[in-house]
C-alpha cells in the first residue's frame, strides 16, 4: 500500500505548523489584545450610556478612561504603600510567628511532627531560594503591569475607531453572515462585562469583609491580608478558600481566640458567596450552572494555570453562546417547535438587512447590524414592549 501525500495536504500542514509556531512566539501579543478585549466590553456599555444622555462619543470616551485612571491611581497610593509596610511588618515578625504557631502545634499529637518541622525550617537551606524566587516575581509584576497599560491603551485606541474597525471586520466577511456576527460581537460584550464586574463586585466584597473582620479581632496587618484576600478571591470559588489560610494564620499568631473566629467567619462567607453570591451575579448573565462553572475553573489552571482559570468563566459562556447563536444541533437534542421559531426570525432579519444595506459601505452596514441586533435583544428582553 502507497500513501500518496498530494501538495495541498503538504502545504496546510505546513501552515498549521507555522500559525501554531506564530501562535507561541506572539501569545504575549495575544494575551494583550485578549485584556484590552475585556476592558473594551467593560467600559463600553458605560460610554455608551453616556452616548443616550446626549454626550459626545469622544467625550463620553475621555470621561470614563480618565475615571477609571483616576480610580485606579488612588486605590494604588492609598493601598499599596500600607500593604507593602505591612508585608514588610509581617516577614520581619515571621520567625516569632512560626515558632508561636509551632508551640500551639505542638500540643496535639496530629500536629506534633509539623511543629517540628516548623522549627527547623530555614531560609538559607540549599532548596530554599526565597531571595531569587522574590526577585523573579518584581520583574514579573513589572511584566504584568507593563502588558496591562499597553492593553489599556489598546482598549482606548479600539474604542475611539470603533466604527472603522467594525466595518474593516465586516468588509472581510461575507454579508449573509453579517447580523449572526454582531448577535455574537453584542453577546461577547454582555459576558465579558458581567465577567468583570463581578470580579470586582465579589473581591471588593471580601476584602471589605477581610478587612473588618481582622480589625475587630485585633489582627495586625489587616489591610494587607484583604488585600491578598481580594486579589485571591478572582478565582471563584478557590480563591474564598486560597484567601482563609494567611487571614486565619495570623489571627493564631494573635490569639487562639481570633483564629478560630476568623477561620469559622470566613469559612462562613466562603459558603455565602459560593453558594449566593457567585450563582446570583454570574450564573444569572453568563447562564452557567454551578457545574459547569467549577468544572470550567478546574479545566482552566490544568490547561493554562492561572491564566486559563481566569479566563475559563467567560470562555466556556462564550462556547455555549455560540453553540445557541449559530443554532448547532446537539446530538442528543431534538428540534423543538421555538428552534424554528428561531430560524425564521433569523431569516427575516437578514432579508432586512440585505434590503436596507444594499449598495452601502461597511461602516453604515455595520450600525445598521447593530442597530437590528440590539432591536431584537431588547425584544427578548422586554418581550411587553415589542410592536
Amino acid at each position: 500500500m502507497r500513501f500518496v501525500v498530494s501538495h495541498t495536504t503538504f502545504i496546510s500542514l505546513a501552515l498549521i505548523l507555522f500559525s501554531l509556531w506564530l501562535l507561541f512566539r506572539l501569545w504575549p501579543v495575544i494575551l494583550v489584545v485578549v485584556v484590552a478585549l475585556f476592558i473594551l466590553g467593560t467600559l463600553s456599555p458605560i460610554v455608551l450610556w453616556l452616548e443616550a444622555r446626549r454626550i459626545r462619543r469622544g467625550f463620553g470616551i475621555a470621561i470614563v478612561f480618565t475615571g477609571v485612571i483616576t480610580l485606579v491611581s488612588l486605590a494604588v497610593m492609598l493601598t499599596v504603600p500600607s500593604m507593602v509596610a505591612q508585608g514588610a511588618a509581617l516577614f520581619e515578625r515571621e520567625p516569632a510567628f512560626r515558632a508561636a504557631l509551632a508551640d500551639h502545634l505542638a500540643h496535639y499529637h496530629l500536629s506534633a511532627p509539623f511543629a517540628d518541622w516548623l522549627r527547623t525550617f530555614s531560609y538559607n537551606t540549599p532548596g530554599n531560594r526565597v531571595g531569587a524566587t522574590a526577585f523573579a516575581y518584581s520583574l514579573r509584576i513589572f511584566q504584568v503591569a507593563a502588558y496591562g497599560l499597553s492593553a489599556l491603551f489598546l482598549a482606548l485606541y479600539m474604542m475611539i475607531d470603533r466604527d472603522r474597525l467594525r466595518g474593516g471586520l465586516f468588509a472581510v466577511i461575507p454579508r449573509r453572515h453579517h447580523i449572526r456576527l454582531t448577535r455574537v460581537m453584542l453577546n461577547l460584550e454582555t459576558i465579558v462585562g458581567a465577567y468583570i464586574r463581578g470580579q470586582l463586585i465579589t473581591c471588593f466584597l471580601i476584602g471589605a469583609f477581610t478587612f473588618v473582620l481582622l480589625t475587630a479581632c485585633g489582627v495586625e496587618n489587616a489591610l494587607a491580608l484583604a488585600v491578598f484576600a481580594a486579589a485571591a478571591d478572582i478565582l471563584p470559588y478557590i480563591g474564598a478558600v486560597l484567601s482563609i489560610a494567611p487571614a486565619g494564620l495570623a489571627a493564631i499568631g494573635h490569639s487562639p481566640t481570633a483564629g478560630a473566629i476568623v477561620i469559622l467567619a470566613m469559612l462562613a462567607y466562603q459558603e455565602f458567596e459560593s453558594r449566593l453570591l457567585i450563582p446570583k451575579i454570574y450564573g444569572r448573565t453568563l447562564r452557567l450552572p454551578s457545574s459547569v462553572v467549577f468544572f470550567a475553573l478546574m479545566a482552566g489552571w490544568a490547561l493554562m494555570g492561572l491564566l486559563g482559570a481566569l479566563l475559563a468563566l467567560p470562555v466556556a459562556a462564550t462556547i455555549m453562546m455560540l453553540i445557541e447563536e449559530l443554532r448547532v444541533d446537539l446530538p442528543g437534542e431534538q428540534e423543538q417547535a421555538a428552534d424554528t421559531i428561531l430560524r425564521a426570525r433569523d431569516d427575516l432579519e437578514e432579508a432586512e438587512y440585505e434590503r436596507r444595506t444594499a449598495g452601502v459601505a461597511a461602516e453604515q452596514a455595520a450600525a445598521i447590524a447593530v442597530e437590528i441586533s440590539v432591536d431584537r435583544r431588547n425584544q427578548d428582553l422586554y418581550p411587553e414592549h415589542s410592536p
